[in-house]
């Protein structure tokens, strides 16, 4: 029997195979931040595809701070009905579903949102300051502000009936802007040494778990590196690692880089030894290290092509789960492939409009494989040979609409 078809247990919850969705932005929702038929569509195609467990894409806790149109918001219980909706859908297919619950903080394109905060007022590097803003510091009382709402949202959620939800603390949301010293320069109790900067972060952890119960599943993306000079240290990320195991989460999916050094898409986690290039993952030289640091179960996600580099990475030990993202885009039966034993039928490459500086951002490997959903969401085949450009094109359009229309909007409640 394959690795991979063999089912795991986190606390009384049964993953039924080895497989993740990782989290991808669906961009499906209306203005308001609410889930939709689309939603339904799309979890419901992967559901019917075999997947132990699908991971959301970024959903908000507070409406103010959207990392993108389209984006889900979760901070009242005013969407119960269609959450529930959602979590039923991966009931009725023995499919584990998890939000993942995130704060964009300074990652938020110009004029989307009244303002963007961050732990400090650190601008963009200069390629990608015409698209984000230098965010405000936050004050004390917006960061505990900030960890409710984390810690309401998870309660939402188990309402609804998910098992579970996964704090975003990678590619430079706001808990990785906490940990790095590049984007927090602050000198109180949630800056400076490490042990302030992961204070956030498991502030977050410990509010969500006072608000949900003891088998409700909580996970956190991390990253393995920045992958950016001054950046969090090996050292600190494993110090991060161990004592956020020692609280009790339950599951750790490994990733890396933010988007101003985008290696979860590929770019920068290339640069590496054959030898590890040859294990396809990404990141599972340090899943290996990080495996005898830490006594929960890991993910690691990116790379993975082959059903032979999958269970070797399960059998060597150094992950539990394999995290798989951008070949669903385009293979939604994939998972059913897998375990019958076959390989990703679709190489993954990156996404190129042709224009350079939009290309050097990786935002086509967002909204390119988004477009892919949408289509899946509306019972259509997805198309491997779409357009980048086409898609880019009608992506700027639609931004710069919801940032007139946000605009409009700040303008009425000044």
């Amino acid at each position: 029997m394959l690795h991979l078809a063999q089912a795991r247990q986190i606390k009384n919850i049964t993953f039924k195979n080895r497989i993740i969705k990782g989290a991808m932005s669906e961009a499906l929702a209306n203005r308001e931040g609410q889930p939709n038929e689309l939603h339904f569509g799309l979890y419901d195609a992967w559901a019917k595809g075999g997947l132990g467990c699908a991971i959301s894409g970024n959903v908000m806790v507070d409406f103010r701070a959207k990392n993108e149109p389209g984006v889900v918001v979760v901070e009242t219980e005013r969407d119960l009905a269609q959450l529930t909706q959602w979590a039923n859908l991966g009931k009725a297919q023995g499919m584990v579903q998890l939000i993942q619950l995130s704060h964009p903080g300074r990652q938020c394109p110009k004029g989307l949102n009244k303002e963007t905060v961050a732990p400090s007022a650190v601008p963009f590097s200069p390629m990608l300051a015409t698209t984000f803003g230098t965010p405000r510091e936050l004050t004390e009382a917006e960061i505990l502000d900030i960890i409710q709402r984390f810690a309401e949202s998870a309660r939402i959620c188990e309402k609804a009936g998910f098992e579970g939800v996964q704090l975003h603390g990678a590619h430079g949301y706001l808990i990785s802007q906490f940990l790095s010293p590049l984007t927090n320069k602050r000198q109180d109790q949630w800056g400076g040494s490490i042990e302030n900067r992961m204070r956030f972060l498991l502030e977050i952890y410990r509010a969500v778990r006072a608000k949900t119960t003891e088998n409700f599943i909580v996970a956190v993306k991390l990253n393995s590196a920045d992958f950016q000079r001054g950046g969090i240290t090996e050292d600190e990320v494993v110090s991060v690692f161990q004592a956020i195991d020692a609280e009790g989460i339950d599951l750790i999916e490994i990733s890396g880089g933010t988007y101003e050094a985008p290696a979860m898409a590929g770019v920068k986690a290339d640069k590496r030894k054959p030898s590890s290039i040859a294990r396809e993952a990404y990141f599972l030289d340090f899943a290996d290290n990080i495996r005898k640091q830490v006594g929960c179960h890991l993910m690691v996600t990116g790379g993975f092509r082959t059903v032979q580099g999958m269970n070797a990475a399960l059998d060597s030990g150094a992950c539990d789960f394999i995290g798989l993202a951008r070949p669903l885009a385009v293979e939604v039966d994939l998972t059913d492939r897998l375990i019958a034993g076959q390989d990703v039928r679709y190489a993954v490459k990156p996404i190129k409009t042709g224009i350079p500086f939009v290309d050097k951002m990786a935002i086509m490997e967002i909204i390119w494989y988004a477009a892919q959903f949408k289509a899946i969401a509306q019972g259509k085949q997805p198309n491997p040979k779409l357009s980048p450009l086409k898609i880019f094109l009608g992506y700027a359009k639609s931004n710069v609409k919801a940032m007139l229309q946000g605009r409009l909007n700040s303008r009425k409640q000044a």
